[in-house]
């Protein structure tokens, strides 16, 4: 009857078990290289995740910038270039790097703020980007930002 209609069609054991076993080795990789990446970061504390998330907002609002507004400084006509795009990934990669560079400067001298310190230069420039980014967007700016941007800019 209609209860036959109710039952999850059965599907072949070796499919079911396949599908366990590679997702459990796609956990296993995906944690490895997690607990690595934050083991040579230093950590995954309130500074890492501040980054990778400014890192991952500023990347976003430039690709914004120029897809949808056509404002973006990096190309003549204002419109993305993938190349633009990837020297972007590039240059957020060396980021971490640096970040890497610095823990590793930490463990070497005994200390726990170099690390930090870079994080939070990092923080700063990608918050300026993001502010910037906003502008180009044509959002509204308090004066007091908008004269912080023109002072970086000269300097």
């Amino acid at each position: 009857g209609l209860s036959d209609f109710r039952q999850p069609l059965p599907l072949p054991g070796p499919w079911v078990k396949g599908g366990d076993i590679m997702r459990e080795k796609i956990c296993a990789i995906t944690g490895f290289l997690g607990g690595l990446l934050a083991t040579a970061l230093g950590g995954w504390d309130a500074a890492v995740t501040a980054l990778l998330i400014f890192m991952a907002v500023d990347y976003l609002s430039g690709s914004i910038v120029a897809l949808v507004f056509h404002r973006s400084s990096k190309t003549d006509t204002g419109s993305y270039r993938s190349s633009y795009g990837f020297q972007g990934l590039m240059k957020k990669f060396m980021i971490l790097l640096v970040v890497l560079v610095a823990n590793q400067l930490d463990l070497l001298l005994g200390c726990n703020y170099i690390r930090d310190t870079v994080c939070i230069g990092f923080l700063s420039n990608e918050l300026l980007s993001i502010t910037e980014n906003a502008g180009l967007m044509g959002l509204p700016l308090p004066k007091v930002i908008t004269d912080a941007l023109e002072l970086l800019r000269k300097r």
